[in-house]
């Protein structure tokens, strides 16, 4: 399936945007752990594969600040300048751009964070993308998996009108470059929201209860 990122990237030539561009963003995340080989492959390419710690299939910049306590499991890529602060968890395929910051104690799985992108502490990514110079405020959760529906149930997502079966069970967003997410917000499975979108401290984002509301009041 095609899908548009235009109103959420902007598309350039950086290694990770492209990757992205080939598939909708639900198949990307379930398949961040299959691209390493190309990662290594794109980094000898451009002669920067010695600035790079290489070890158990994680891959971590020189530069990269990682405090104490912080659980990496394989499959993850750290570029750059990234800091990622005590307490911190990331697993199960996890690709960090230039510049990102991780707080303490905040938890990412199966996503992909390009440049600046920045997480505050006591967080939850799952199955994301977070476009360029995203913010999440403290204790904001983007949540990967509907506990109430049934056990094989997929994600459905309504683009333009029409419900999209992503056929995967776990997706939690796409959130386009310069958003803000409030603290202690709760986006729910599903959510594709448009770059430079303000989400105020408390919010709920639920892509399905927000659809029914609409179908329902129209």
């Amino acid at each position: 399936m095609y899908f548009d990122y235009t109103d959420y990237i902007s598309m350039s030539d950086d290694f990770f945007v492209r990757e992205l561009a080939k598939s909708p963003p639900w198949d990307f995340t379930q398949k961040i752990g299959f691209l390493f080989k190309r990662i290594l492959e794109y980094l000898n390419e451009k002669g920067r594969i010695e600035d790079f710690y290489i070890e158990n299939e994680s891959i971590i910049h020189k530069t990269a600040v990682i405090e104490r306590n912080v659980t990496i499991k394989d499959f993850t890529f750290i570029d750059e300048a990234c800091l990622i602060a005590a307490g911190s968890y990331l697993r199960s395929g996890v690709l960090l751009s230039k510049k990102c910051i991780i707080g303490p104690g905040s938890e990412i799985k199966s996503s992909l964070l390009l440049p600046e992108a920045r997480i505050a502490h006591l967080n939850f990514v799952g199955d994301s993308i977070l476009g360029a110079d995203v913010n999440l405020e403290a204790g904001s959760i983007i949540a990967n998996y509907r506990n109430e529906s049934p056990k094989d149930s997929t994600i459905q997502i309504e683009i333009d009108g029409k419900i999209i079966d992503t056929q995967v069970n776990k997706f939690g967003a796409l959130i386009g470059e310069n958003s803000r997410v409030g603290a202690n917000s709760v986006i729910a499975p599903g959510a594709l929201i448009r770059r430079g979108t303000i989400i105020e401290r408390l919010t709920l984002v639920d892509p399905s209860r927000d659809a029914n509301r609409l179908r329902t009041e129209n």
